[in-house]
């Protein structure tokens, strides 16, 4: 049995602000999405990306903005902890340049006012069926996340039901790339933050909080603050907010969603559900329905 967290696990008072940055976040990768053209590189993107955001008032990250194009949103070639040290390294913009009908992927993780964010998001400069088969493939992921939290399974086992899930749709579980083969990772409010720096674009003030606060408590309380298949992530339902990134792969094209989940002592919903990628499922779901209908 887990002893009381000493972090504060979820002020429910604190969602409203979490909210509205996921908002904020989702509404800057969508609108520089529809902003994309053939040719711009993935640095450019991410720039548009930072100056969007800056704009809007951020000023501090978790992480500087990412943008993967073709084959790289498939994540080919990283591995993890490999690919974090320097700035010219695979995992990192580069100028792999934009066509038509190749995927993207765009990712932000901005901090405002000591509340975090941490996004992704799929989409296309055209259309692509092997992209848009993996964002199908996806709602069954959300489901199963959510549905085997609330049961209260370990966490460890979430992640390797997601995985399990990969298999039988026939696709690689891209977010072992990650560093720490990291399904999500833990988000909390930071406290009391330092003059913003970053070290391989990584905000230190959120990676402190991430992996020295929230790490500490952990280790202390039989918890990690990175839910992973891991033995680390051999616990229960860790209460807090939690930035959930399944990452599926095939074919050189990879797709994925980030969002928060809220987990609570009994319970675990997505903190919001107006996002891009839910949009698209009740909008493809609509269409399916008037059709089967009309049929």
């Amino acid at each position: 049995m887990m002893a009381e967290h000493a972090l504060p696990e979820v002020r429910l008072e604190e969602l409203a602000q979490f909210r509205a940055l996921q908002q904020l976040a989702y509404r800057c990768v969508e609108t520089v999405g529809g902003m994309l053209y053939p040719g711009i590189t993935e640095k450019a993107a991410a720039r548009l990306l930072a100056e969007w955001l800056q704009d809007h008032g951020v000023r501090d990250w978790l992480h500087k903005p990412f943008a993967w194009f073709g084959e790289r949103t498939a994540f080919e070639g990283f591995s993890g902890l490999k690919h974090m040290g320097g700035f010219n390294l695979a995992f990192f913009p580069g100028n792999r340049q934009l066509e038509t009908d190749m995927p993207v992927i765009l990712d932000v993780a901005p901090v405002l006012d000591g509340i975090v964010a941490d996004v992704g998001y799929a989409c296309c400069l055209g259309e692509n069926p092997i992209l848009a088969q993996l964002q199908d493939d996806l709602i069954d992921h959300r489901e199963l996340i959510v549905r085997l939290v609330k049961a209260r399974r370990p966490m460890a086992e979430v992640a390797q039901a997601v995985d399990a899930l990969c298999r039988r749709q026939g696709v690689e579980p891209r977010h072992k790339a990650y560093p720490f083969k990291v399904l999500a990772h833990r988000v909390a409010r930071i406290e009391h933050p330092w003059k913003p720096h970053f070290v391989a674009r990584f905000g230190l003030n959120a990676t402190r909080n991430l992996l020295l606060d929230q790490g500490r408590a952990g280790k202390a309380q039989g918890w990690s603050p990175l839910w992973s298949i891991d033995r680390r992530s051999e616990h229960a339902p860790v209460p807090g907010l939690w930035a959930v990134e399944p990452h599926l792969g095939f074919s050189g094209v990879g797709a994925k969603f980030e969002e928060l989940l809220v987990i609570t002592d009994d319970d675990a919903y997505w903190l919001d559900d107006d996002l891009p990628h839910v949009r698209r499922w009740q909008q493809r779901q609509a269409a399916r329905a008037v059709a089967d209908a009309a049929a």
